[in-house]
């Protein structure tokens, strides 16, 4: 591997976008999880060509690229170690949580080191896919920007993420000041000067509302529940390799739960003894809010808490509790939309209601009928997910490749995922809302990608 900060391993700018073979399956983008599953078909022996509407590897994590959500600050939210991919670890000397820029070059170092670019065509948008013909396994029309013909594949699979497409809230009433979304947030800059309401207190919110209490004027957080907050270092170590440890104990879940939120609570405390909601769900109900800040700087006074918002009313914000106070900007961290643009989602296997566009995918991967469509990292687990998504890929090649030998496992596969639950966990395992419909446990779904992968190399 490569060091970060470094040159990866050849000249890239050569034969970048020329295939060194004729492609049998379409990969569409390049962002983590397009990155590794392109580079476990090739490794198993399965051509494959990459798609990248952009001008280099990265997706989420290319800082100022058209759909990119990420800002200045960021670094992971997950450790490094909970995060890497599984044969391509994290450099030694990188911090536990690498900024943007070092994971941006992690990723390019992936890229070369594999010898992924030539395989890899950049500045392509794909406009739309279409079955080749009604039959299932009948292959895709790839509809390229700018070819007037479309490029036919045995197979595709959809990585376009699901950070990218905003979901903007529908609050009653017109405000006088400025308006944008996290996605959109890049410096703190624009908050100088100003009162500032962050809506929503996801992991991004929280980050922004944090810079907000350092550079705005005013800032406040409007809360729609109570969450737990997790610090991100517990007794000098990163809290999800604690839990990690945590979760490998054969004990139950609950035991578990009482003993993460007893530790939690020793290290930093109560969400209410900081002036914030108490949360009203046990802990891991909901994505963990992973954040050391947010608690400091509401008990010091310099970020304000706020209920849900009711409505709005020139530079006036009401909220559900009935108080209301005065912004100049407010920050929607409300969330991105599953969206895949090129695609009818009801050749996802979702249901023919309008509003529900959710695909109902084995592990939110297969289909349950077809095995020439793929998608790749449309998860939310609540740890790391590059490994994760590495090892779907590995039972995406272990199954293409039994099924190519013929074999029973194959055979059985098949079967399997035409399951109606689709592998997922049961109802009540988390919070019944848009935002974690693609939430799943880490560990269990690590550990069920593995037994699947097992079963398939028999």
């Amino acid at each position: 591997m490569l060091p970060i900060g470094g040159a990866v391993a050849y000249d890239i700018t050569m034969e970048r976008n020329v295939a060194k073979s004729p492609p049998k399956w379409a990969i569409i983008g390049m962002g983590p999880s397009g990155l590794t599953t392109l580079k476990n078909f090739r490794a198993a022996g399965i051509a494959a060509q990459g798609f990248e509407q952009r001008d280099e590897v990265g997706g989420n994590w290319y800082f100022g690229a058209p759909n990119s959500s990420i800002y200045a600050s960021t670094h992971l939210i997950s450790s490094k170690r909970m995060t890497e991919f599984t044969d391509y670890p994290l450099p030694k000397g990188l911090p536990p949580y690498p900024s943007h820029l070092q994971v941006w070059q992690y990723l390019k170092d992936y890229a070369g080191d594999f010898d992924l670019y030539p395989h890899i065509e950049f500045k392509q948008t794909v406009e739309r896919l279409e079955p080749i013909s009604a039959d299932a396994d009948s292959g895709w029309k790839v509809f390229l920007a700018g070819e007037a013909e479309p490029r036919r594949f045995d197979g595709v699979v959809i990585a376009n993420g699901h950070h990218w497409d905003p979901s903007w809230p529908k609050i009653p009433g017109e405000f006088a000041g400025e308006i944008i979304h996290a996605h959109d947030y890049r410096e703190p800059k624009i908050f100088e000067g100003k009162r500032v309401l962050v809506v929503g207190a996801g992991n991004s919110g929280c980050d922004i509302a944090v810079e907000a209490a350092i550079n705005a004027k005013h800032a406040a957080l409007s809360m729609r529940r109570g969450y737990h907050f997790l610090p991100k270092f517990l007794a000098g170590r990163p809290v999800d390799t604690m839990g990690h440890k945590l979760r490998r104990l054969p004990i139950p879940q609950g035991l578990r739960r009482m003993i993460a939120q007893w530790s939690i609570a020793f290290a930093i405390g109560k969400p209410q003894r900081y002036g914030l909601p108490k949360p009203d769900k046990p802990l891991f109900y909901d994505h963990p809010i992973i954040n050391s800040h947010v608690t400091y700087y509401v008990g010091h006074g310099e970020l304000g808490v706020h209920a849900d918002v009711e409505s709005l009313d020139g530079n006036t914000v009401r909220f559900v509790d009935g108080t209301s106070a005065e912004f100049d900007l407010i920050v929607y961290a409300t969330g991105y939309r599953l969206s895949f643009p090129f695609i009818d989602v009801a050749h996802l296997n979702a249901p023919a209601d309008p509003q529900d566009k959710q695909p109902r995918l084995y592990l939110h991967i297969f289909h349950p009928h077809r095995d020439d469509i793929l998608v790749s990292g449309m998860i939310q687990p609540n740890s790391g997910q590059w490994g994760i998504t590495d090892l779907q890929a590995q039972l995406m090649t272990r199954y293409l490749q039994a099924k190519r030998a013929g074999s029973r496992h194959a055979t059985w596969f098949q079967r399997l995922k035409q399951d109606p639950k689709m592998g997922l966990p049961p109802g009540g395992t988390f919070r019944a809302t848009e935002r974690h419909q693609l939430e799943v446990d880490y560990y269990d779904y690590q550990q069920r990608l593995k037994r699947l992968i097992k079963k398939l190399e028999l």
